[in-house]
């Protein structure tokens, strides 16, 4: 996700290769960050922080209380922005002993540009701070800021988890066809684009989508009988409980 925010700051510019620096511990990781976006790479925090208005934390959880302490104290002008799932806010500002934080959670579609940033901040972050915040996450896709944490850690069991939720119903829906004898390139084809094309008329109709669901579905005709099966299968319970876990759990981490 790092290196998406990277490719999708530069290449909208957004921001110049001279103004990022990455710090990464692999030699050939960083090899590869210089000569695919021509940006500045440490193998350690110090001499690449000090000078930063927004410090993007983006490192396994379970790893930021050690890049807490390689990173050392922030300024006060300085913002700290999480992309890590689950970690709270007090969790960060207790590590860094630093009041000015951001936390987001983006997306995987965030890779094409076309992803799902929820993100808030705390109260020591400076509105100036806050647009620029807003600039760097929408280079990923849509931004949706928020007044409390709780929505982020929502947010993460619908947008963060759900593009795996729609890849799996994706993948269902080619191997249903495969299963009735379509050759499977043609139903992949058919599978994404339709998918694709009814999320994106969804949006742009600005009805619900069980207004279109409805449009779709002629009394006794196939659609009908296709739902029929979904509901009998409980479907919606599912999707609801599959939610609730991945909420559960990013309540825990």
């Amino acid at each position: 996700m790092a290196e998406a925010l990277v490719r999708r700051l530069i290449e909208g510019d957004v921001v110049k290769p001279g103004q990022v620096n990455i710090v990464d511990p692999s030699d050939a990781r960083r090899e590869l960050l210089q000569l695919n976006y021509g940006v500045a790479t440490y193998c350690e925090p110090i001499g690449c922080v000090a000078d930063a208005e927004i410090v993007v934390l983006a490192v396994k959880p379970q790893d930021v209380g050690k890049v807490a302490k390689q990173v050392g104290k922030l300024g006060e002008e300085q913002v700290l922005l999480s992309i890590l799932a689950g970690v709270k806010l007090d969790k960060l500002s207790s590590e860094f002993g630093h009041e000015a934080i951001i936390r987001a959670m983006p997306n995987t579609p965030a890779q094409v540009g076309q992803g799902m940033t929820v993100w808030t901040a705390t109260a020591g972050v400076a509105q100036s701070r806050i647009e620029q915040a807003r600039a760097i996450l929408s280079a990923l896709g849509e931004e949706l800021y928020v007044p409390d944490e709780k929505y982020v850690d929502m947010a993460t069991a619908l947008s963060g988890s759900g593009p795996a939720y729609v890849f799996l119903f994706v993948e269902a829906l080619i191997d249903a066809a495969v299963g009735i004898g379509m050759p499977r390139a043609m139903a992949e084809k058919l599978a994404v684009q339709t998918v694709l094309g009814s999320t994106d008329y969804l949006r742009q109709s600005g009805k619900h989508p069980a207004v279109l669901r409805n449009m779709v579905t002629s009394p006794g005709g196939t659609t009908a009988a296709a739902l029929h099966e979904l509901e009998k299968g409980s479907l919606r319970n599912l999707v609801a409980e599959a939610v609730a876990a991945a909420y559960a759990k990013t309540k825990v981490l």
